[in-house]
C-alpha cells in the first residue's frame, strides 16, 4: 500500500486528502477492510489527525461516498454547447475515464451493497441519483424543444428514467469487461439507443 508523504496543508485540503485516502483504501480493501489506521497510513498522517477531521469511520465513509457520487455526476452536469451537443456529451462522458474505470466500479460496488441498510448512504445515493436524473431531464427537454417537438415534464421525466437506466447498464458492463468492446462501441450503442427512445437523431 502506497503511503503519501506528510506535508502541512490547509484544513479543507487536508480533509479532501483524507477522503481520497479513504477511497483508495475502500477500493483496495473494501468497506470493512478500510480501517482508520490504514487510511491514516495511506494519507501519511496519524490516526489522531484523522479523528480530528472526522468523528467516526462512518462519517468518513459517508463523505467518501458523497465524493464518489460527485465524481460520477459533476463532469456530466458541466457539459456545454447547443442542446444536441450537450446531450451527446452528457452520454459520452459516462463512458470515459475517470467516470468509467475499474476503480469507479469497485467503489460503486462497495458502497451500493450498503445503501439498502445504511440510511445515511441511502440519502446520499438518492440525492446523487436525483441530481443526475434531473440534469438529464432538463437536457432532454431542451433538446426536444430545439428539435421542434416540445415534450411535457412527465414525458421528459420518463425518458430520463429510461435513459439513465440504459447508461447505468452499459457503464457497469464497460467498467467490468471493457476489453470485450471495441473502442467507442459502448458510446455508439448508447447514442443509438437514446435515439430509439426519443425517436429522433442526436448525432450530427
Amino acid at each position: 500500500m502506497n503511503r503519501r508523504t506528510f506535508h502541512r496543508a490547509p484544513e479543507g485540503e487536508r480533509r479532501q486528502e483524507l477522503i481520497e485516502a479513504t477511497l483508495d483504501c475502500i477500493s483496495e480493501f473494501g468497506l470493512k477492510g478500510a480501517t482508520v489506521r490504514q487510511i491514516a497510513i495511506r494519507a501519511g498522517v496519524t490516526a489522531g489527525l484523522v479523528r480530528h477531521y472526522f468523528d467516526s469511520k462512518d462519517q468518513m465513509v459517508a463523505e467518501a461516498y458523497r465524493a464518489v457520487i460527485a465524481s460520477l455526476t459533476e463532469k456530466a452536469q458541466n457539459v456545454e454547447g447547443d442542446p444536441a451537443t450537450r446531450l451527446r456529451e452528457f452520454i459520452a462522458v459516462n463512458f470515459t475515464e475517470p467516470v468509467a474505470d475499474s476503480r469507479s466500479v469497485s467503489l460503486w460496488a462497495a458502497f451500493i451493497s450498503q445503501v439498502r441498510v445504511d440510511p445515511v448512504l441511502a440519502e446520499i445515493h438518492r440525492e446523487g441519483y436525483l441530481a443526475f436524473r434531473n440534469t438529464l431531464q432538463e437536457l432532454l427537454s431542451e433538446f426536444l424543444a430545439a428539435k421542434g417537438r416540445p415534450a411535457s415534464e412527465e414525458e421528459c421525466r420518463r425518458h430520463a428514467i429510461a435513459i439513465n437506466g440504459l447508461i447505468d447498464g452499459l457503464w457497469v458492463e464497460g467498467c467490468l469487461a471493457g476489453d470485450l468492446f471495441r473502442d467507442g462501441e459502448l458510446v455508439s450503442i448508447a447514442m443509438a439507443s437514446v435515439e430509439a427512445v426519443l425517436g429522433l437523431p442526436i448525432e450530427n
